[in-house]
Order: C-alpha cells, then sequence, then structure tokens
C-alpha cells in the first residue's frame, strides 16, 4: 500500500489478494507511515490493541464484580503465555477478537435490558465492533457472534429477544459496517476481488491448508498448554456458578457459550489448524478463571487427577526451560546420536547462537510461580495465587525477551539474513515448497519486480489452474512465479531459497546453481543468458 500508493486494494507481490480484508493494513500501512517499514511498524497496532484490551477487561470485571476483580483479570490475562505473545507479534487475530469480544459484551448489555435508555448506543456499538471485525478478518466474526447469541437465547429458552427493534437495529448496522468496504469496491469496479473473497473463505472452512492440518484434539491442547495455568483453574471451577446475581449468571453464560462456540468452531468445522484460531477462547477462558479465584477460592479444589495432571505439565514445561541451561550439550548429543532424523531440523540447529548457561533461571521462576498456585488452591492461601501469576508474568517476559530472538537464530535467521541482502538489488526473489511472507517483507521487492511480459503471462495461466485446487493466493503464486523463474525468460538474477531437504527438487531441469547452504537453507541463484534480455 505504501509504495504504490493503493489503500483500497490488499496486495501481495502488488496483485489484489482477497483472502483478507484492509482494516488490519490499513493500520499496520498507518504504522509504518509512522514509523517506518520495520518490525516494530509491523508490531505496533498489536501494542495499541494490548492496551484497549486490557481497558476493556478491566471495566467489564469491574462491572460485572468488583474493581479487584477487574484487576486480577488483567493480571490473569497478561501472565500466560499465547495471549502475551500475541500482543506482541504483527498478526491479524488480536484485533479481530478484541471487535468480537466487544461486540459479544455490549450485545448481553443490551438485551439485558433491551428497553433501557442507552440500550440503542450500546447496540449502534456492538454493530460497529462486529462490523470491524468484519473489515479485519471475514465474515467468520458474523458466524462466530451469530453462534453464541443463539446458543445463549436458547439456553435461556428466550428467543423472542432476536426480534426485538434494539437488536434488529444492531444487524443493521452490523450489516452496514460490515459490508462498507465490499460496497465501494464493486462500485470501482473491482467485483472479482469480492467474488474471489467469498471463494476463499469457503474453501477454509472446507479444505486444510497445506502444511497446516490437525487432529480434532488441537486447540485443546493449545488451550491447555499455552494459557497453564489459567486452563486448569478454568477446568476446576466450571461447574461453578452458585451465589451469582441474575446479571452476573447472564454474562457468564454469554462467554461460556463464545468460549465453546470458537473452540468447537475451529475444532469440527474448520480443517486448517493453526494456533492463534482459537486465540479469541482467551477472553472467556481467563474470565472464568478470574471469577473462580473470587468467587469460589474457599471451596476450589483439584481432583486427584487434575493435580497430578497439573504436576506432569508443571514438570514437562519447566524442563524444558531448565534445559535451557545445557542447550549446547544437548543439540550436539542429539545430532551427534543422529535422534533427530528431519535433515531441515537438524541443519537449523547447527546454528550458532550464543547461550550464557544462565538461562534455567527462566525455568526456576515458572516452577515457583506454578508452585505458588497449587499452595494457593489446595492449602488456601489467598496472597500466593498473586505470587504465581506475578512470577508467570516475569517468566513470560523473560522468555520472550531471551529464548524467542534465539530461536528465530535456528529457525529462520539465516534465510532473513540473506532476504535482507537482496533487498539493495535489482533481482527476482522466491521460496521453493514452503510459505513465508518473510522474503516480502525484508527483501524490498518494488512492483517492476513483477512485470517482465513474460512472466506476467506464465504466472497468470499458472494461477487460473491453481486456484481450482483451493490453495491460497500465496502458495499458489509462490509456486507459479517460482516455476517462471526457473523456466522463463529472466532479465536479471533470480535467486530461490529451498530447505535443504528438498534442495534436490530445485537442481531437477533447470539452470538454477546452488551458492549455498547455511542452517537448514539451500540458496540458489539463475543468471539471465544474453537472449534473454535482448543481447545487452
Amino acid at each position: 500500500m505504501i509504495v504504490s500508493g493503493n489503500y483500497s486494494q490488499v496486495q501481495l507481490n502488488y496483485q489484489p489478494f482477497w483472502e483478507k480484508p484492509p482494516f488490519f493494513i490499513w493500520l499496520q500501512a498507518l504504522s509504518m507511515n509512522l514509523f517506518g517499514v520495520n518490525e516494530f511498524g509491523a508490531r505496533f497496532p498489536n501494542a495499541v490493541c494490548s492496551i484497549f484490551s486490557f481497558i476493556a477487561i478491566f471495566l467489564i470485571g469491574k462491572k460485572f464484580h468488583s474493581q479487584k476483580f477487574g484487576l486480577l483479570w488483567c493480571l490473569i490475562y497478561a501472565s500466560l503465555m499465547l495471549p502475551h505473545l500475541y500482543f506482541k507479534s504483527g498478526i491479524i487475530d488480536p484485533w479481530f477478537n478484541l471487535f468480537i469480544f466487544l461486540s459479544i459484551y455490549n450485545i448481553f448489555i443490551f438485551t439485558n435490558n433491551p428497553a433501557g435508555k442507552r440500550e440503542i448506543l450500546n447496540a449502534l456499538f456492538a454493530g460497529v465492533c462486529l462490523g470491524f471485525a468484519v473489515l479485519t478478518k471475514g465474515p467468520a466474526a458474523i458466524i462466530i457472534v451469530g453462534a453464541t447469541i443463539l446458543a445463549v437465547y436458547i439456553w435461556n429458552k428466550n428467543l423472542k429477544i432476536l426480534l426485538s427493534k434494539t437488536f434488529i437495529f444492531f444487524a443493521i448496522t452490523t450489516l452496514f459496517v460490515s459490508l462498507s468496504w465490499f460496497i465501494l469496491e464493486f462500485l470501482r469496479g473491482n467485483g472479482y476481488v469480492i467474488k474471489e473473497f467469498v471463494s476463499y473463505q469457503i474453501r477454509l472452512f472446507q479444505t486444510g491448508d497445506s502444511g497446516h492440518d490437525g487432529t480434532f484434539a488441537y486447540h485443546f491442547i493449545v488451550l491447555l498448554l499455552g494459557c497453564f495455568p489459567a486452563s486448569f483453574l478454568f477446568i476446576a471451577g466450571y461447574k461453578l456458578r452458585h451465589e451469582l446475581t441474575p446479571f452476573q449468571k447472564l454474562l457468564r453464560k454469554f462467554f461460556i457459550c463464545l468460549f465453546w462456540v470458537v473452540l468447537l468452531l475451529f475444532s469440527i468445522f474448520v480443517k486448517t489448524k493453526i494456533v492463534h484460531y482459537s486465540s479469541l477462547c482467551y477472553y472467556p477462558l481467563t474470565f472464568i478463571s478470574t471469577l473462580v479465584i473470587i468467587e469460589y477460592y474457599k471451596i476450589l479444589k483439584f481432583s486427584f487427577f487434575m493435580k497430578y495432571f497439573y504436576m506432569i505439565i508443571t514438570a514437562l514445561i519447566t524442563s524444558v526451560f531448565l534445559a535451557l541451561g545445557f542447550i549446547n550439550p544437548i543439540i550436539n548429543f542429539l545430532i551427534s546420536k543422529n535422534f533427530i532424523k528431519d535433515e531441515f531440523a537438524r541443519e537449523n540447529l547447527k546454528a550458532h547462537v550464543h547461550w550464557t548457561g544462565f538461562e534455567f533461571v527462566i525455568g526456576i521462576v515458572f516452577l515457583l510461580g506454578s508452585i505458588f498456585i497449587y499452595i494457593a488452591i489446595n492449602k488456601k492461601k489467598s496472597n500466593f495465587i498473586y505470587y504465581g501469576f506475578i512470577c508467570n508474568l516475569i517468566f513470560i517476559y523473560s522468555a520472550i525477551m531471551v529464548v524467542i530472538p534465539k530461536v528465530e537464530l535456528y529457525t529462520q535467521h539465516a534465510a532473513i539474513e540473506f532476504y535482507k541482502a537482496c533487498a539493495s538489488n535489482k533481482c527476482y526473489v522466491e521460496t521453493h515448497s514452503f510459505k513465508s511472507y518473510a522474503y516480502l517483507f525484508y527483501s524490498n521487492r518494488q512492483p517492476e519486480d513483477y512485470k517482465n511480459p513474460d512472466q506476467i503471462i506464465s504466472i497468470e495461466n499458472l494461477l487460473k489452474e491453481g486456484e481450482k485446487s483451493g490453495y491460497s493466493r500465496l502458495s499458489f503464486y509462490a509456486n507459479a512465479n517460482c516455476y517462471w523463474m526457473k523456466h522463463g525468460k529472466i532479465d536479471r538474477p533470480a535467486y530461490i531459497i529451498a530447505r535443504k531437504n528438498q534442495e534436490n527438487e530445485m537442481m531437477e531441469g533447470n539452470d538454477f546453481k546452488k551458492l549455498y547452504d547455511k542452517n537448514g537453507f539451500s540458496f540458489f541463484v539463475r543468471m539471465p543468458f544474453k537472449s534473454n534480455i535482448g543481447g545487452e
């Protein structure tokens, strides 16, 4: 958007990209205009989202119960691994989740008292939030919210509320905001983008994306481990709901229904399994965990099974982080004994990464936090709950600051280093048989990199065939561009990055030559022949 000046459409390789609506991309473009095209600019919108999210959590918790509830809910949410990580990322989901969460809450407010004086404002805000959720990631937002509302009022046996004037006003507002960008694109003569967007959303539900298939239990496991130990508090106190006011019971029903709608929708009906698809569950999961601590702390107990399962999970996660203090000997042992069969992973681990040996302290902090929470539940020492989640917050932040940069050195640093080296050169860059946005971000590709006449004809012909197979635009465009770089008439150096275990595929039937291998990646180049560039 910044380079082309075209802010009305999301683009990939300067071509229309219909897999995502534009709202979050607009936020990133605005951020990059302010801070430059860099990692900070890409992640700043989600840092802002975290501020709004914690304000919303605190205010909702305060209205639901008390200021103490709101503060504890914020502490728990901030101290869990996955929620904390997502606010430091550059992905769409934090804003998508926040809009849906705010929409659900405001629907609860105006349907709880549909004839109230301010309920029309709540209905308006709920519709605007849901509309922006659609403009952020797509119509899955309407499916999630619609299914949640339906589940709540079937549970309450009060479906008539859905025919109230306030609810109809909410629905109209949602449609108006949701369709605003689509109508604008249609009026601009870009109706095909809408058609392709709808087709992609249908394919997303019907087919598993390459490399992202998984079992039914995938998201259950993700939430259990990624939101530990709050996930255990959620399970232990899930059925407790006595001593709540009707207002509190209804809000609890809304959040319980939201949790199960998201979890079951993406476990059963969506074949593509990606960690962040269940990230909307973080709000209701932490809400119930907070409710359990505030209201049912004195009667809460881990069952015999829960106690030992809690200990096993604690021991496993602690062991992983304690092992960081001995990571180099462990890696050398695993490689020398050939325990790692995957060649790509084995080469990744050969990267030169400096470990101080004191990283194991992070594991001790995690263990300490888990012990505090265990003691708090079983020995009824209330202060230990806060000690436990504060330790968890320190653990998460330490892991992000110390461990994740080192993990990046193993997993993708060699490739990113190469992409950055290509940024100042006129060349073609592509990946072979693996999906990545990194080379688009770091290699500074320009519109003219995709204007070779032979390239345009070859890629468009391949795309017409490939999109029938259900692959995403990113996947097949990369494959089509890669095919053209191997066999087409290029007018500048063409670089392709492949994983080490796929380099033999790169050497078959083309003029590419290998430059070098590094940390699991193989780098290839094909130089243009004189006949390809008009004898220059």
